[in-house]
């Protein structure tokens, strides 16, 4: 039987050992508790005279596989998570298809508009900072940045227009637009 300070002595080393099966600071830290508790509960089975951290770092290794046996088989067939972490899918089209109208929309905007626009929106960087990239007061950064995205804004909402009257018109009967002859006009009596 081992005495408590004997264990506490071991703690350092045998969380280290724990980090190094985890991988992970916080799942070490829960790892390193459940093993000094176990230990602490079979104190009995220790021999003395032998290794403690040699005999406490086997608890833990057991305890690290019987929980990892535990996860592989439970978590990965019941928990989604780690399996939409692992899928990609590629944009659809029609998000290919925005994505090429913005990049449209924003070539036609002026250099400093776009250069702004670029810099806060899409890398996401503090306007401090812009305001240092390109040597200009704060102020300006926001006021470009507000008339570049209106200006974007303005012209995605054109360009949606007149999709919309482009799918509109395609999907009118072909007589809408046609005039109906005098004669078969039906007109009321």
């Amino acid at each position: 039987m081992f005495q408590q300070k004997e264990l506490v002595l071991e703690m350092d080393n045998l969380g280290k050992f724990a980090l190094k099966l985890t991988r992970n600071l916080s799942d070490a830290e829960d790892l390193l508790q459940a093993t000094l508790l176990r230990a602490l509960e079979k104190r009995d089975y220790f021999q003395t005279g032998t290794n403690l951290f040699s005999w406490a770092s086997k608890i833990m290794f057991n305890l690290f596989v019987s929980q990892y046996r535990h996860k592989t088989k439970f978590d990965s067939k019941y928990d989604p998570e780690p399996y939409i972490a692992q899928l990609s899918s590629p944009p659809s089209q029609e998000v290919s298809a925005d994505l090429s109208t913005v990049r449209a929309c924003m070539k036609q905007l002026s250099r400093e508009h776009r250069e702004v626009l670029v810099l806060v929106c899409v890398q996401g960087r503090k306007y401090e900072e812009v305001s240092g990239m390109l040597d200009i007061p704060v102020g300006t950064v926001r006021s470009r940045l507000s008339r570049a995205r209106r200006q974007l804004q303005d012209m995605l909402e054109a360009k949606e227009s007149r999709l919309d009257m482009q799918t509109q018109a395609a999907h009118l009967p072909a007589f809408a637009g046609s005039r109906v002859p005098a004669a078969r006009r039906v007109t009321a009596a």
